[in-house]
């Protein structure tokens, strides 16, 4: 395993920067990320219902609040065939082969990042990497800062049994930034690779910093790890309802009914209080603030857990407003200059953007969440790890 110093950039938990492009300015189309050009389509969004609540817009997922309130109430159904069908797979991809996959893109990356060459760069990522990585290259061209180096320790690699085109794996390893002659404290860090399919190139699809040790995961006889599916109802929630339930928590707060089943924390009822707090200081000055996490169309990931849950890997999009009270011909009332956050400055689509009606900054993150078994009394999911950053701002 490659353990030596590597120039594949990350400013911070969102993951590896191989290198920096000329110009990576492009429109946003919607408040979700889009997939980077070029990039395969995926039939597996993240999940199945979409969160579109704001602050006082009432809930209209009446499928999701029913999921919830069976959760709450013990009362899943036992695991069905889809779960037990994607454990039955073949080990079409081995150890051996990850293990060479990640020493590929170790090497690859840090040779890319050594010449420069943003443009080969991009190519060893995808999906919500993507866009956290694209962004991450202009804000460091804008600083005028040299790509990160890190140091990676020894890497623990979990390959499921596999059956169709599309190949993944997940590899956990300790790493440490590089800040001059001095090493920063080393974080655990969860890394996502996938090939939809054999014609194209294996690519990092998500990062994330984990705040709490992986469970225990579910092993075959072979020793592969087992995946678990989308669908799998043995689980707390239905893993393709999971992100929805986390944003309504992060969107509410603990008032909100999804509370039942999703644990306190950070990246759940901790987001929800700096979101409200920022609201709060907004709405002192005269200003709205709003927020959004919901989902997007980039594949999720899930790996059986030793005890019969779910370690689920999945991306949000954490969507933001600031304007100005008010509206005038349809759009936010105009007023003195909104202040850009620092961090999208480089983001902005043109220089001289101004905030005179509306500030829009987006996030993009990937989660890692432990999804307990239906029959586990009283546990809830929890939310122990994150990975993202800023990747759109527009004033106007």
């Amino acid at each position: 395993m490659l353990s030596s110093v590597e120039l594949n950039a990350a400013i911070s938990s969102a993951g590896s920067i191989p290198a920096m492009p000329v110009s990576l300015r492009e429109p946003r189309v919607n408040r979700l990320q889009p997939r980077a050009a070029g990039q395969i389509g995926q039939a597996n969004p993240v999940f199945c219902l979409s969160v579109t609540v704001r602050r006082s817009t009432a809930w209209r997922l009446g499928g999701l609040a029913a999921v919830i309130a069976l959760a709450a109430g013990g009362c899943s159904a036992a695991a069905g065939s889809a779960g037990a069908g994607a454990a039955g797979g073949t080990r079409s991809l081995t150890v051996a082969q990850a293990e060479a996959i990640y020493d590929s893109y170790v090497s690859a990356s840090d040779s890319d990042a050594a010449s420069g060459n943003a443009a080969q760069g991009l190519t060893r990522v995808a999906y919500a990497q993507w866009a956290v990585v694209k962004s991450q290259y202009m804000a460091l061209s804008a600083a005028g800062t040299p790509v990160p180096r890190y140091r990676y320790g020894q890497p623990a690699f979990y390959v499921p049994s596999q059956t169709g085109s599309r190949e993944w794996f997940v590899v956990t390893v300790r790493r440490q930034a590089v800040l001059g002659c001095q090493l920063s404290a080393a974080t655990s860090t969860l890394i996502l690779f996938e090939r939809p399919k054999a014609s194209l190139p294996w690519t990092v699809i998500g990062t994330a910093t984990l705040e709490a040790a992986l469970p225990g995961l579910a092993r075959g006889q072979d020793g592969y790890a087992v995946p678990a599916a989308d669908g799998d109802t043995g689980v707390l929630l239905r893993p393709d309802a999971l992100g929805a339930t986390q944003a309504a928590v992060v969107d509410e707060g603990p008032a909100n009914p999804a509370a039942a089943v999703v644990g306190d924390g950070p990246l759940t009822t901790g987001l929800y209080g700096s979101q409200a707090a920022q609201a709060s200081s907004d709405q002192a000055q005269g200003l709205q603030y709003q927020w959004l996490l919901e989902g997007s169309d980039y594949p999720q990931f899930e790996l059986k857990t030793a005890d019969g849950g779910a370690l689920v890997i999945y991306a949000m999009a954490l969507n933001t407003t600031t304007q100005h009270a008010g509206t005038s011909a349809g759009k936010p009332a105009a007023g003195s200059p909104i202040s850009v956050p620092t961090a999208f400055v480089p983001l902005l689509g043109a220089t001289n953007e101004v905030g005179y009606h509306e500030v829009i900054t987006d996030w993009t993150f990937v989660y890692v969440a432990v999804d307990p078994p239906a029959t586990a009394h009283g546990a809830k999911v929890d939310v122990i790890g994150s990975g993202g950053g800023p990747t759109y701002g527009h004033a106007y």
